[in-house]
């Protein structure tokens, strides 16, 4: 079952409207994008993705409210053309659930699981760009070392890339791991691969250029007393998101909501351990 994070959080930042009109810019399977059309009535919430997957799954999800939402695909950066095919400048409040799906993780064709037999493929776009095999098996090795250590923060980052380009060619997911296991063995709690994946999931997708477009983009789209809220799971993003906030702030373009991050709270990690980790920004567009 799909759980949305921080629902009643993220919906109450957001002061949702009956007649407006919302972005949620990482549909996913569609669980704030459903959160958000329920409180509609004469409104619309735009519901993109880059993964078709995702999104037709989030079309099944929704269809409740079918006449309230308007599906697109597309990356950050195509989010203003979501607009204009709707004949629209600006919307009332957008919102940008940064983790990676569990949908995603768990089917094994998709390739971002250390877990289970795949292609090393990792992209949440199948239709376009580089995969996770591309970059395992034709990456130098200094550069794919300081990939994985600057995008997984992993200390063994040297030892890894250089296993991995003795090894090559990495044909799977789990040869992939077994590569990793090998070359830094387990220590604690955190299976060795997890870094590596990570790493190697977010340059296939470029996820922080992304990042760094939605937060350009992204407060450009609201209207006057628009709201923008956020949820990252990586400390790399949350200090974008930060950061961006802040300037904004000090530009007194825009009013921070979230003096400290919201976190989820201890029932709603019981209930959604994939949660522990998010930390939620919000503000509101002068």
């Amino acid at each position: 079952m799909h759980l949305s994070v921080m629902p009643e959080e993220s919906l109450s930042l957001l002061a949702v409207r009956p007649d407006g009109v919302y972005l949620d810019a990482t549909a996913g399977l569609g669980g704030h994008t459903a959160l958000i059309a329920q409180r509609l009535t004469t409104g619309l919430v735009i519901a993109n993705d880059r993964d078709a997957e995702s999104l037709a799954i989030a079309r099944r999800n929704t269809a409740e409210w079918a006449s309230r939402i308007h599906f697109h695909h597309g990356r950050f950066g195509e989010l203003p053309a979501a607009l204009r095919e709707l004949r629209l400048e600006k919307v009332d409040g957008l919102l940008a659930d940064l983790g990676i799906s569990r949908y995603q993780i768990m089917e094994p064709e998709r390739g971002f699981s250390f877990l289970h037999e795949g292609p090393l493929d990792m992209r949440m776009d199948q239709t376009t760009g580089m995969t996770a095999a591309d970059i395992v098996n034709h990456t130098a090795e200094k550069a794919l070392a300081d990939l994985i250590y600057q995008l997984g923060e992993e200390r063994g980052a040297r030892r890894l890339a250089r296993a991995i380009v003795r090894a090559r060619p990495l044909r799977s997911t789990l040869h992939l791991a077994d590569v990793v296991e090998r070359a830094v063995p387990r220590t604690g709690r955190l299976h060795p691969a997890t870094k590596t994946f990570m790493a190697l999931r977010m340059a296939v997708n470029d996820e922080q250029g992304e990042l760094d477009r939605l937060l350009a983009i992204g407060p450009e789209l609201l209207e006057p007393g628009g709201r923008m809220v956020v949820i990252s799971f990586m400390s790399l993003d949350d200090r974008k998101v930060k950061e961006r906030f802040k300037a904004l702030g000090r530009e007194g373009r825009a009013a921070i909501l979230t003096k400290h991050p919201f976190r989820p709270s201890d029932e709603e990690i019981a209930r959604n351990p994939a949660s522990r980790s998010a930390k939620l920004r919000a503000l509101a567009w002068n």
